[in-house]
């Protein structure tokens, strides 16, 4: 039977549900925390943000991307240096939240079906 110890299982969830990290400048580099990494109430939070874009109608993109970044970033200082910097460009906004998906799939997979 095999055995691993809390530290090796920390590890396995860090290397599988790691966060999508995006390097402003040199000083500052903002970790969008995978969703099952978030409290309870940020996930259902972010789900809401998710049905918005998927909700047929006029919604404002920038507003609910930014407001998305905001949820999962590791600190607010450092979502507001991110969303500074992208200056309200849809197209940029887009590929962030874009590229957290792609990260964070697995992690949502496993939470629906949890």
């Amino acid at each position: 039977m095999a055995s691993f110890s809390l530290d090796d299982i920390r590890s396995a969830a860090d290397a599988k549900y790691g966060s999508t990290d995006i390097t402003v400048d040199e000083k500052t580099t903002v970790h969008l925390l995978n969703p099952l990494r978030l409290p309870k109430e940020k996930r259902a939070q972010l789900a809401s943000i998710q049905d918005q874009l998927d909700a047929e109608g006029d919604v404002d993109q920038e507003k609910v991307l930014s407001d998305a970044i905001r949820l999962v970033a590791d600190h607010p200082r450092k979502a507001e240096a991110l969303l500074k910097a992208v200056n309200g460009d849809l197209a940029v906004l887009a590929e962030i939240f874009e590229t957290y998906g792609k990260g964070a799939q697995v992690g949502e997979a496993l939470a629906s079906a949890a």
